[in-house]
């Protein structure tokens, strides 16, 4: 067993910056697991270790060199959970000290400024890590699922959005702004639908194997997930469609964070505006379009240009009001 805990004495107590003695190792090696040895015994059983592959460092005391994890790679991990909006607290707060468990003691001291858990959003669902689960078996096993899907009311608790189980067909799971969501296919449609994991319970993956693909509008190629996620920048179902818009070239940034580089510059305008071409499902491009009201023009589709009319028109009412009328 020797070689094994001077393994794991290196593992957990050396870097680069903390390189330990012969010495420092008996030591360890006794407080640690109470187990006798001598300074020659640490020697060798180290030279084993580099026989068997291991990058261990001997200049100025030893250290192991490789990580499953750099402490960079641990960093972007623990954020990624940190700012999760579907975990619950306990869940972000059990998995970030997993992750902390992945690197040496000296790693801990390097993320004491991460945000305080109870200052970020999280969501409610203690169910989720079950759900995650449940869900990737289904898709690895092409089955179906079912579920009762929710919504939050006025009392900031879930509620079930109808009594009846929802029964979809599972093809992938993704994040988008921080939520966990299911690409689907609710079963008695033949379009693409997605659902917030978070807001799923009671999940089961049923005998019945799933829909294939090709059955689905806009899945008859397979998921292009790149794509599929450039033209879904809200998660919304339904079909993507061509749309002209008129921006101001200073929001191409914006542009290309919300949906790639899959978009055409057709040609420039006046008053540093450019005409540009993007697919998107229009439902999404809807909400996207009153977001960037003051610099954005939709041309076409002309349905969707009159509905945004319709609608800063209503809204242009609503705040010209008098408030107390």
């Amino acid at each position: 067993m020797l070689n094994m805990l001077v393994l794991e004495i290196l593992r957990e107590y050396s870097d680069q910056e903390h390189r330990l003695k012969q010495q420092e190792i008996v030591r360890l090696l006794k407080s640690n697991y109470d187990m006798d040895c001598d300074r020659r015994s640490v020697k060798n059983n180290v030279m084993y270790l580099k026989e068997l592959g291991y990058e261990i460092f001997m200049e100025g005391g030893y250290y192991l060199s490789e990580k499953e994890f750099e402490d960079a790679e641990l960093r972007m991990l623990i954020d990624s959970v940190l700012f999760s909006r579907s975990l619950t607290q306990k869940q972000a707060k059990t998995l970030i000290e997993k992750l902390k468990g992945m690197s040496n003691k000296y790693f801990s001291t390097k993320v004491k400024h991460v945000s305080n858990l109870p200052e970020l959003y999280h969501g409610d669902n203690k169910q989720l890590m079950y759900v995650v689960d449940t869900i990737n078996e289904a898709i690895s096993q092409h089955k179906k699922i079912s579920f009762v899907y929710n919504r939050y009311g006025s009392d900031f608790k879930l509620h079930p959005k109808r009594e009846e189980k929802y029964i979809v067909n599972p093809y992938q799971m993704v994040t988008n702004k921080g939520f966990y969501y299911l690409i689907g296919n609710y079963d008695k449609y033949d379009n693409i639908s997605h659902y917030r994991l978070d807001k799923m319970t009671c999940v089961e993956m049923l005998a019945e194997k799933v829909k294939p693909q090709n059955q689905v509008t806009g899945l008859e190629q397979g998921l292009d997930l790149p794509k599929h996620m450039a033209e879904h920048i809200y998660m919304f179902g339904g079909e993507s469609v061509a749309i002209n818009v008129i921006v101001d070239e200073n929001i191409i940034s914006e542009l290309v964070d919300w949906f790639g580089k899959d978009f055409y510059v057709i040609g420039k305008r006046r008053n540093n505006q450019v005409l540009i071409r993007v697919k998107c499902n229009e439902q999404a491009f809807f909400y996207w379009a009153l977001q960037y009201g003051p610099y954005v023009e939709v041309l076409e589709p002309v349905s969707l240009r009159s509905r945004i009319a319709e609608t800063v028109r209503e809204m242009n009412e609503k705040y010209h009001r008098n408030v107390h009328s």
